[in-house]
């Protein structure tokens, strides 16, 4: 384990669930990598009702993007999230059950992302790297976890607070860009099952004026696997 997750292990989850304090002092965990880049990151899905959408508005872009995945939603449409690899994108572990791990016993915490681990590179082809816990929260034991699994843990550095049911387009973008700069992750989630209702229509909205935004600030999009330094 790096310095940066002893020092994580040691002091979560406090610190690392506060943004300001994980980007000074955890910057790999926080998501930041190459000045010129920004990685797209969704959580949540993979949605049959919403991830769709999503697709097609990267597809117009011609962008990639990271999608973490609940091992839950990937077992009830399985061929959504070969879909998602064959389409160029990157797929990451986000657990089995979106739930908090400051309420799980260390066992199934243990149980929980390694199930969505096999899961998702039995499904989809693709080993995963990248584990994101829901919330953004993590424990000791979800960290030895995923240095078991060979998952290397991040989070982000700007969101849209898009999950929330008084977001709008306008909000979503105003908020992501309000943080956002050159090395910066992006996180957005490509489904509604956590979110106020109908969210993930306001998430699509947003995403084109996004894009256009990092281009016009000379800023290249992409998932997590190219945005390391």
């Amino acid at each position: 384990m790096s310095a940066a997750m002893d020092f994580a292990a040691t002091f979560a989850p406090p610190l690392t669930a506060i943004t300001p304090l994980r980007r000074a002092y955890m910057p790999g965990l926080a998501g930041i990598g190459r000045p010129g880049h920004v990685a797209l990151t969704f959580d949540d899905g993979p949605d049959r009702r919403s991830t769709p959408h999503i697709l097609r508005i990267l597809r117009e872009y011609d962008v990639r993007a990271t999608f973490f995945l609940l091992g839950s939603m990937l077992a009830e449409d399985p061929q959504l999230g070969r879909e998602l690899v064959d389409a160029g994108h990157e797929v990451a572990v986000h657990g089995w059950h979106h739930r908090c791990l400051v309420r799980r016993r260390p066992a199934a915490t243990d149980l929980d992302i390694t199930r969505a681990t096999m899961l998702v590179a039995t499904v989809t082809g693709q080993t995963p790297r990248w584990y994101r816990p829901p919330y953004g929260v993590f424990t000791l034991a979800g960290l030895r976890a995923s240095r078991r699994l060979g998952l290397t843990p991040v989070l982000w550095t700007a969101w849209g607070r898009d999950w929330e049911a008084r977001a709008t387009p306008d909000s979503i973008l105003r908020t992501v860009t309000r943080r956002l700069s050159g090395g910066g992750t992006v996180l957005l989630h490509d489904t509604d099952i956590t979110s106020a209702p109908g969210s993930w229509r306001r998430t699509a909205a947003a995403l084109p004026a996004l894009l256009r935004w990092t281009r016009e600030h000379g800023l290249a999009v992409g998932p997590l696997r190219e945005h390391q330094r």
